[in-house]
């Protein structure tokens, strides 16, 4: 009777295992599509975009349409880290014609959404590219906003040169676009993979991004100290984040 009570208890045991699992999972694919939807990228610059989210044990899909590719590949990076996330397979297309590489438009979108992604230039700043000579227009808050506004331009791939035409304001405005506890780890982690990746000066580097309560760490290999500095200096002055642990590695050379 006992040997008989105990497989009865083993198989009772097992069947609860088996409800519970996908119990379990049921609640980490709502937490993830849940937190997808809610995220500050999905929430400020994906708002407009017609995009589905369905995760099935921790495999997200990504489907509908978006504006261009940038917000293609922030809708999958975002997605991508957030906790229990284990791939994303980004099926989403992108409206209307896309681009060519290097050509004016294509540059004008890069250098519009790295100024979006900077803390301290401004997001409204207008920009425009005829023959890779990118005109900026607006208003800075001080010179040196203006300069650096120039600066992050002229690192982006395919700009020969930046005409800044922007008046410099009078009156000193405090600009305070994001602070780090408003913004989620994975939209953070999303700005700062797609910052280095469209900055001229670091989109080889082979970086790995995490981010907990606002605090990126970087991680990966730098060719010189100039270089890991750098990627240090732009993921700082990404929206939302507190500070950067620049654990990168500089290859030995050969």
């Amino acid at each position: 009777m006992k040997t008989i009570y105990s497989v009865a208890l083993m198989v009772a045991a097992a069947a609860l295992l088996m409800i519970d699992v996908p119990a379990y999972a049921s609640k980490t694919d709502d937490r993830i599509e849940s937190s997808a939807k809610k995220s500050y990228v999905f929430k400020t610059y994906l708002k407009d975009e017609d995009i589905k989210i369905q995760s099935k044990d921790g495999v997200v899909s990504l489907t509908g349409t978006v504006s261009g590719e940038s917000h293609k590949s922030l809708a999958r990076e975002t997605v991508a880290s957030l906790p229990g996330v284990k791939s994303v397979d980004n099926r989403l297309e992108i409206k209307g014609e896309r681009p060519a590489e290097k050509s004016d438009a294509w540059i004008t979108t890069k250098v519009k959404t790295i100024l979006l992604f900077h803390q301290n230039v401004s997001g409204m700043t207008e920009v425009n590219t005829t023959d890779g000579i990118v005109t900026l227009k607006g208003e800075a808050t001080s010179q040196a906003q203006k300069d650096l506004t120039t600066e992050y331009a002229k690192d982006i791939e395919g700009v020969k040169d930046v005409n800044n035409e922007m008046t410099v304001s009078k009156t000193s405005k405090k600009t305070s676009r994001t602070t780090g506890d408003k913004i989620d780890d994975a939209s953070i982690t999303a700005q700062v993979k797609m910052t280095l990746l469209y900055h001229r000066s670091t989109s080889a580097l082979n970086t790995s991004v995490t981010t907990k309560r606002g605090v990126v760490t970087l991680s990966g290999k730098a060719k010189n100290a100039a270089e890991k500095d750098l990627a240090a200096k732009f993921a700082r002055d990404v929206n939302g984040v507190k500070s950067v642990k620049n654990r990168m590695t500089i290859e030995a050379s050969k």
